[in-house]
């Protein structure tokens, strides 16, 4: 009872929540050994037996001249009156009257008639099947108009009748009516109105037929179901079998009849019910209810007395009448596959009436239940051969962003019209109570399932039960909106509430109460309403026309042949639909998410109120006037309320709720025809004609090989006999992922990655945007790092205030991001380690870059700024740190001056005088950062010389020490620099006070002592010189191993060496695409990423190099090692491609997975590319951590007796580290080697060429006085006389590049560039831009130059 007291409506599929097909399969009904609770009128329990005799079907018609003197036959029954009580004759408006009553019989003796009709003569055609009543029972004409002449046009009631075949409980006409409207009167609810007037004569009142259909029942006594047996037997741990299921296998209670002998048995009924669990998880069930015979000794007097099958004077036995029950069986399923589950109970059904067969029936279900899989992207078709000549087809739900339900649109819109599901809608939103009622119960499940569905993204809140038993019609009294549904047959005994709006789904009427205005769709607001009536309006043609019955009967053959072209359009028609409500709601709540109102301090009670979320006047006042009404109501509703909760916080529903602020984005642009805009793409990628055949269970065999004996049938369905099972294989089920990652935030939506994919497509085609689109996917890799760098990190707060530094870095780089990852990433840790206030921050640095944050972002923020401590307000103590600052930074202004007088003294003092502040910072850092350790490189030598990158900040340069990542160090010189990072009001928290630490959190009074009585040493150190330890200012012994890695890849087609901006600008917006593009000769090629360590001796401090070059030793490219270096090779990899890849293994394994030490071995083509990135962008991470404790250099560590404390270096290289000695040596090279500049040794033959010093000073010169074009033609000229036996890999662009940056430092690639550009556009008039392409002499493309310039720093040489 509890699954069904409403909730969500909605629940979106995932795969891993439920890749069983079937959960359970059920039987119920009456156990003839069990307890019987009676169901009394009302459809309640009772203490005794409610026997009654249902009234009969109507079997024939007549109409009678009582002016003539006819009177009414025998066994018939006249219409005297009207329900309103007047006169019910029907030629009340002809001069000559003939005083004309229609009377019907009741009775079993013919088939019922079906349905009622009125006939114009002349004017329409008789329709098939149907019959007319020509004469009244005198064999007088029976025409209802004046006159009777063969000129005149007759009109005449007519009717359909009943197969003959049919059985007992047969659907037909039970009452009959006459309306006078002019008087009135309306049709009696669940009565269908003939819409052709009888009157045809110039005086009287218009005047209608009406009749009501049902089910003819035979004597009966009505129970509550009761379970028989079920399978599996124990409840499954996610999901326990609801003790209510089956009252909703048989709605009706389950009935005991009497029927006269010989009877003919009825087809199984198929009904659909949906329970929806308290945790909002829907659960389908599908049933057939189909009779049986039951045995009469288990009946009382009292029950046989009530069936007719006892007389009634002597109690003697009735023989010529049989007893039946009603039974149902059923499945549930997580998914709703109502089709192919209809298909199998069928099967079951007709199994267990037909035999003796080999196997038994407990085979066939428990092969369906383990043996089918879900079907799945990888096995997108799934044929079910039950038996010889039973198939079914099961295929994989449409893929999109919407709730998965049982909604069927196109019963919806074929069982209602344009007009009254426009009107449904109307109700539905405005939360009215709503009733729905048919004879079908699979169609009243798939209407309802569609009416709940049509309002998204708003979620029906209230009681939701599409097929209600009778046990619960209580809820039908409820003082509070509702949508359920019921058999017509309960308006057999049952008066609709007054205040609920009903609709009948089989006479496409909705009945209200009249006291009401009637709900018309045109209170909806105009434009949008008008779109949404004139598109189902054309859809509901279009439905007439391709929906044919007959289909369901499938062979083989239609299976594998025809399915897709007889069933695609069906489908798209179905979205079609769907999308025509989605457009009406993105359109009517437009604009929406401007209106949402952050949270920027700490939480009170009015934090959580709607009101507080939600700015309702200004998004009232921004519709017009005429609408105010609609909208009014709307936004009173628990829908509206709850579907801006779920906009405000995190909530499950976060994926679809992003699709719909995409919906509302197209639709918000304006277009000449916005109806046509396409809201729903079908996700058509992992489509495939692939088919995985399941084939019946096998039978068993004698062991001579002769067929076993067919043992098993049934006089009635069986108890299920848990022995005859078969267990399960676990051959085809998709395995549940239990290692992802609980928090959805750092995964991207399919409409992320969709948005992602198109902008990366359109960028690719801009040279000046393709790089930061690039830019964009790297920082996002860093920011998907990020969970796994905080939870490493001793200082959680100063990682997080790195990562914000990192965001701003990203705004004033202009970078393009894909997505809103990087800022929810964020935002969640923020919560995580309770730092609302940094949270505060982040939003307004995504609304400075002009992002706007989406439904899952918003709810990550509000959850992160909610469930924090707040820091007091009090702002006292923070004026206190603020003047102290100001006093330090004071002091240190009054040293320059000092320090300036002493440079004319003797060196030594000067020495001293520096030595006091190195040791004063030195102590500072030892006792405030956390004891993190102290490199002394950091004080004795600049940053900027040591090789490092830049960090993100722009204005901070990385540490030697790559492992420790203090991300930041001072560029500004001298005390004052340092005081001002340390001392600033807004980062004490975070870089000095480990009370910051959310896990290490004390008490403020030590910590505040603490920090004065350093502040207080380090004031006494600048004026004195006490004697420091130098182990703090030295590090003696150290290793220091270097990672030297490039990017620098050969294309196998011409033979050319392709560098890292040109691979860049060749990779595609493809995230599957793994190929670049050869600069030269246009072939497609994988790039590959090297890496190596080398041991380039202990660490120790160095002087600078002379003339300030920077190629010092250890700049070159490396130093000599005696032992062989450890070497790898992996694909180099595209941002797009690695975080698809990145995503991918955090969705499978878990963010965890990124700090194991395996990462290197098990996943290393993430690991180098990731190492590349971040070490490309100043990005810090511990990634060289796991280089060093790898196993890939274990070999290098054992050999140099490598300790723990061995500190790790990335360098990266522009050019192969594994040079073709083959061919001639670089200009660069060769530039070194005559210069006597120390670098690795590459073991270069001997070759004839002709690059001399002289040539390369000649070529340097011409650079140098801006002749450009003088150096090519030189170069091109020495080439082309001498030519290489094997070819140069370079091009002469390249070539060039190299010998100025080796001969001119790094400053001169930039100018060189603009040098080149202009000698190559000089050089075209005079080679031809043909000829010095096929020589290699072009210069690099605008977007690899963008590329280059994006990434920096630029690599070393």
């Amino acid at each position: 009872g509890a699954l069904v007291s409403g909730g969500d409506p909605g629940g979106v599929m995932a795969e891993e929540k439920c890749p069983q097909l079937v959960d359970y399969f059920v039987v119920a009904g009456l156990d003839p050994a069990g307890s019987w609770r009676p169901l009394d009128e009302e459809g309640r329990a009772s203490s005794s037996g409610a026997g009654g005799r249902a009234v009969d079907p109507v079997t024939d018609l007549a109409v009678i001249a009582r002016g003539l003197g006819e009177e009414v036959p025998e066994g018939f029954t006249c219409i005297e009156r009207t329900p309103g009580g007047h006169p019910a004759e029907l030629s009340s408006g002809l001069l000559n009257n003939p005083h004309l009553y229609l009377c019907y019989r009741r009775g079993h003796a013919k088939p019922p008639i079906l349905d009622l009709g009125v006939l114009y003569e002349g004017k329409e055609v008789l329709k098939q099947g149907w019959y007319v009543v020509e004469t009244t029972p005198y064999s007088r004409s029976a025409s209802l108009s004046s006159g009777g002449g063969p000129a005149a046009h007759r009109v005449f009631l007519t009717y359909r009748r009943a197969l003959d075949s049919q059985g007992l409980h047969t659907l037909g006409v039970t009452d009959v009516s006459l309306l006078l409207p002019s008087r009135g009167e309306t049709a009696p609810h669940a009565f269908c109105r003939v819409d052709k007037n009888l009157n045809t004569g110039m005086f009287g009142p218009a005047m209608y037929l009406c009749y009501k259909r049902a089910v003819a029942k035979a004597n009966a006594l009505v129970y509550e179901a009761g379970l028989i047996s079920r399978y599996p037997e124990e409840d499954l741990e996610s999901f326990p079998l609801p003790e209510s299921v089956p009252v909703f296998c048989l709605p009706m209670g389950g009935t005991i009849e009497s029927w006269p002998i010989n009877t003919k048995y009825q087809l199984p009924v198929f009904s659909t019910f949906v329970l929806t669990s308290a945790s909002g998880d829907k659960v389908y069930g599908a049933a057939i209810q189909f009779y049986e015979a039951f045995p009469r000794a288990v009946l009382s007097e009292a029950q046989c007395l009530a069936l007719g099958l006892l007389s009634v004077v002597d109690r003697r036995p009735i023989t010529n009448r049989s007893l039946h029950v009603k039974k149902s069986v059923c499945v549930l399923s997580h998914w709703p596959f109502f089709s192919v589950f209809q298909k199998f109970l069928t099967f079951i059904y007709r199994y267990s009436i037909s035999g003796p067969h080999v196997l038994p029936l407990e085979k066939h279900i428990s092969s369906f239940m383990h043996n089918v899989p879900f079907p799945s992207p990888q096995r997108p078709r799934i044929l079910v051969q039950l038996s010889p000549y039973d198939n079914l087809l099961l295929c994989q739900p449409v893929s999109t962003p919407l709730p998965l339900s049982g909604a069927s649109f196109l019963k919806l819109l074929q069982n209602l019209g344009p007009e009254n599901a426009c009107i449904l809608l109307l109700a539905a939103l405005t939360e009215h109570k709503l009733l729905l009622h048919s004879l079908r119960p699979d169609v009243l499940t798939s209407v309802s399932e569609a009416l709940v569905s049509m309002t998204f993204p708003l979620r029906w809140p209230c009681p939701y039960i599409p097929l209600c038993p009778l046990q619960m019609a209580d809820v039908l009294l409820a003082p509070m909106p509702f949508i359920v549904g019921v058999h017509s047959s309960y308006f057999d005994q049952h008066d609709p509430p007054p205040d609920v709006v009903c609709v009948d789904l089989d006479t496409n009427t909705i009945f209200q109460t009249e006291d009401k205005k009637p709900l018309s769709w045109r209170s909806f607001p105009r434009k949008p309403g008008k779109i949404l009536f004139n598109s189902l309006t054309n859809l509901h043609k279009t439905l007439e026309q391709i929906c044919t019955p007959g289909q369901e009967e499938a062979t083989l053959e239609f299976l594998l042949t025809d399915y897709d072209q007889i069933y695609r359009r069906q489908k798209q028609l179905e979205l079609e639909i769907q999308e025509a409500f989605l457009h009406f709601m993105s359109a009517v709540l437009r604009g929406y998410r401007s209106f949402l109102l952050p949270i920027t301090q700490a939480p009170s009670d009015s934090t959580y109120d709607c009101s507080s979320l939600f700015n309702l006047q200004g998004f009232l006042k921004s519709r017009d006037r005429t609408q105010q009404k609609f909208y009014i109501q709307l936004t009173r509703t628990q829908m509206f309320t709850h579907f801006i909760e779920e906009c405000s916080f995190v909530s499950d529903g976060h994926v679809c709720l992003e699709f719909f602020d995409e919906c509302v984005q197209k639709v918000s642009v304006d277009v000449e025809r916005p109806e046509e805009v396409r809201l729903i793409d079908l996700d058509e990628s992992h489509g495939g004609e692939h088919t995985v055949f399941i084939m019946p269970p096998e039978e068993p065999q004698q062991a001579d090989g002769s067929e076993c004996p067919a043992l098993y049938s049934y006089e009635t369905f069986p108890v299920l006999r848990t022995e005859l099972f078969d267990r399960p294989q676990d051959q085809l089920r998709i395995p549940a992922n239990r290692s992802a990652p609980s928090s959805p935030a750092p995964r991207r939506t399919k409409q992320e990655i969709k948005v992602a994919q198109k902008r990366a497509q359109k960028y690719s085609t801009v040279p000046d945007m393709w790089s930061k689109c690039l830019l964009g996917h790297c920082y996002g890799l860093w920011f998907l790092y990020l969970p796994t760098f905080v939870r490493a990190e001793g200082a959680k707060v100063r990682a997080l205030h790195t990562a914000y530094d990192v965001l701003k870095h990203m705004e004033n780089c202009k970078v393009v991001l894909p997505d809103e990852v990087c800022y929810r990433i964020l935002m969640q840790l923020c919560g995580q380690y309770g730092q609302p206030v940094l949270a505060v921050r982040v939003l307004l640095e995504m609304k400075k870059a002009g992002v706007t944050p989406n439904t899952i972002t918003w709810a990550y923020y509000n959850k992160a700024v909610l469930e924090s401590k707040w820091p007091s307000t009090n702002q006292g103590g923070r004026l206190r740190w603020a003047k102290l600052r100001n006093v330090l930074l004071a002091v240190a202004q009054f040293r320059q001056p000092i320090k300036r007088q002493q440079k004319s003294n003797s060196l030594g003092s000067e020495a001293g005088q520096q030595d006091v502040i190195r040791k004063c910072w030195a102590l500072l850092l030892v006792e405030n950062m956390d004891n993190a350790p102290v490199q002394p490189e950091t004080f004795t030598r600049s940053p900027c010389r040591s090789g490092a990158s830049r960090g993100p900040s722009g204005g901070r340069a990385r540490n030697l020490d790559e492992n420790s990542n203090n991300v930041a160090s001072p560029t500004r010189g001298g005390l004052a620099g340092k005081l001002q990072q340390l001392l600033t009001p807004t980062r004490h928290r975070s870089s000095v006070r480990r009370a910051a630490s959310v896990d290490d959190r004390r008490g403020g009074g030590g910590a505040m002592s603490s920090y004065f009585c350093n502040l207080f040493r380090l004031l006494v150190a600048m004026t004195t010189d006490p004697a420091l330890p130098s182990s703090l200012l030295r590090c003696h012994g150290a290793r220091l191993l270097q990672v030297q890695m490039s990017s620098c890849s050969l294309c196998r087609t011409c033979n050319s060496l392709v560098y890292d901006e040109d691979i860049m600008a060749g990779w595609t917006s493809d995230d599957s695409n793994l190929n670049s593009s050869c600069p030269f000769c246009s072939a497609s090629f994988v790039p590959f990423l090297s890496a190596e360590v080398r041991d380039p001796g202990p660490l120790k401090e160095e002087a600078a190099p002379p003339g300030g070059s920077e190629d010092s030793p250890q700049h070159c490219n490396g130093g000599s090692s005696a032992s062989q270096p450890p070497q790898v090779t992996v694909a180099y990899l595209s941002p797009l491609v690695l975080r698809k890849e990145l995503e991918s293994l955090l969705e499978n394994e878990g963010d965890g997975v990124l700090g194991q030490a395996q990462l290197l071995e098990s996943h290393s083509i993430l690991f180098w590319n990731l190492l590349w990135y971040f070490q490309r962008l100043g990005l810090p991470s511990h990634l060289l951590q796991l280089v060093r404790a790898s196993a890939w250099v274990a070999p290098l560590a054992r050999t140099l007796s490598l300790s723990d404390s061995a500190v790790v270096r990335v360098r990266l290289l522009w050019d192969t580290l594994s040079p073709d000695i083959e061919h001639w040596p670089p200009l660069y090279i060769l530039w070194r080697i005559h210069s006597g500049a120390s670098m690795r040794s590459y073991s270069w033959r001997r070759h004839n060429h002709p690059f001399s010093l002289s040539f390369l000073e000649e070529v340097l010169r011409w650079v140098g006085m801006n002749e450009v074009h003088k150096a090519v033609t030189l170069f091109l000229d020495t080439v082309s006389k001498h030519p290489s036996p094997r070819g140069l890999q370079r091009s002469v662009y390249r070539e060039m590049l190299f010998l100025t940056l080796a001969a001119m430092g790094k400053d001169h690639v930039a100018a060189f560039d603009k040098k080149y550009k202009v000698a190559f556009n000089r050089l075209t008039g005079t080679l031809g831009r043909q000829e010095l392409n096929r020589r290699r002499a072009q210069p690099p493309s605008a977007k690899a130059v963008d590329c280059r310039r994006s990434f920096q720093p630029t690599l070393e040489c």
